[in-house]
Parts: structure tokens; C-alpha cells; sequence
């Protein structure tokens, strides 16, 4: 197995998705990455309810992560660069602090600025 570069690569299933299936390995890597920084509202949900959501998000999650995964294995370098730049980009979105509001975003305080040190 070696990487190539094509539109006529079979992306998990035989028939999957076609020529554009890196537009939709992109769209699922960020997908993973919006999952992987949600931050799920705890109103009024109680433990066992909170668990639950955020145990299928979990499972969402790390379903998609997999196809990602599997879609890569097809060795097509457009599907990989389509999968890193997904990632990249969804956490550029979601996992950085650059486009947070500003009620989202925790001071760091670096600990050696601590008054004990």
C-alpha cells in the first residue's frame, strides 16, 4: 500500500460518498473537533441525565473519529490533507481562544506569577 493521489479511491465502502468524499472527510473532522470542545450546558440537568449526554457524545465522537480514521486508510493524500486540515481547522474554531466570547474564556493565571513563590 502506498499513498496516491485520485479521484477514484473507495473511501470505507465500496461506493461511499464518490469523487467529493474529502469535502465530507473534512466536514467529519471538524465535526470531532467541535465534539471534543463543547461545552455542554448543566442547567437544570441533573447527574444522571448530564452522564448520559455526555456519554452519547462521547460515543458520537469517537464513532466519528474512527470513520476519519478508516477514511484516511484509504491511502488517498487528498483524503489526508482534507482530514488534517479538518482538524486544524476545527480546532482553530472551537479549541482555540481566538473565536470564543469573551464570557467563554478562562483567565490563566501562569503559576509563577503566584505571590507565594
Amino acid at each position: 500500500m502506498a499513498f496516491h493521489w485520485g479521484n477514484t479511491a473507495e473511501i470505507i465502502f465500496s461506493g461511499w460518498l464518490g469523487p467529493s468524499s474529502w469535502a465530507y472527510v473534512f466536514c467529519l473532522s471538524v465535526l470531532v473537533e467541535w465534539i471534543s470542545h463543547a461545552r455542554i450546558p448543566r442547567l437544570g440537568i441533573d447527574n444522571g441525565a448530564a452522564s448520559f449526554v455526555q456519554t452519547v457524545m462521547c460515543t458520537v465522537r469517537i464513532g466519528a473519529a474512527y470513520m476519519v480514521m478508516l477514511a484516511v486508510m484509504s491511502f488517498d493524500v487528498g483524503v489526508l490533507i482534507a482530514a488534517v486540515v479538518g482538524h486544524a481547522g476545527g480546532f482553530l474554531l472551537f479549541g482555540t481562544r481566538g473565536f470564543r466570547n469573551k464570557s467563554q474564556v478562562m483567565d490563566y493565571q501562569d503559576p509563577s506569577d503566584s505571590p507565594l513563590h
